[in-house]
């Protein structure tokens, strides 16, 4: 009537290397699960239970949760709900979701419906969602101008003088008349070259 069951060895373990579970065979939800990789960075958090008191100077991402009582330089701020900032704001993006008693300056600004800003913005982009609070003056971000590259100026050539051509003057003689040493001309003679000496008229004595 009562049958026996016969009693079943326990299951022997697996003799071998353990083997290793490829991330990306179980999917993209296990693969976004996994460690950030290292080129990404992690945004710094102030959580909501912390105060801090100075100024805050970084070139990554802030998340801001917590108090801070003075400016804020980062590249990315992101003020959640319960974030406030009692201070400046200059980054290149700015999200406010919480509260802000200063100025921002950024390229970009967005205040969600839960926000309360009070303060100027300046700005390049600003987005509104409808509920926020914003009390203060919406400035342009104007950029520096680039400074204009100077023309370059080439000096022009030089000039090879030329000497001046030397300047002949021609000396103009006037033509002189020589008189033959011993030869007089008597006043009221006749020409020297008709040989005849004495006045006209004049007889020759005679011996």
């Amino acid at each position: 009537m009562f049958s026996k069951t016969p009693n079943n060895p326990p299951p022997t373990p697996p003799t071998g290397p353990p083997t290793r579970l490829d991330p990306a065979s179980l999917g993209p939800d296990s693969a976004q699960a996994g460690p950030r990789r290292s080129g990404q960075k992690l945004a710094s958090l102030i959580a909501n239970d912390m105060t801090l008191e100075g100024n805050i100077t970084g070139g990554g991402e802030l998340q801001v949760d917590g108090t801070i009582k003075g400016d804020v330089r980062v590249e990315r701020v992101t003020i959640g709900d319960t974030g406030q900032v009692d201070g400046g704001v200059f980054a290149e993006a700015v999200e406010v979701r919480g509260k802000v008693s200063g100025s921002i300056t950024a390229k970009q600004v967005r205040l969600y419906g839960a926000c309360h800003v009070d303060g100027d913005i300046t700005h390049e982009q600003l987005a509104m969602e409808t509920g926020a609070f914003f009390q203060g003056r919406s400035l342009r971000l104007q950029r520096p101008p680039s400074p204009r590259p100077e023309p370059s100026i080439t000096p022009p050539p030089p000039r090879h003088e030329q000497p001046a051509p030397a300047s002949t003057t021609a000396a103009a003689s006037s033509p002189s008349t020589a008189t033959p040493a011993g030869s007089a001309t008597a006043p009221g003679s006749k020409d020297a070259g008709n040989g005849l000496g004495g006045k006209p008229g004049a007889a020759s004595a005679s011996s």
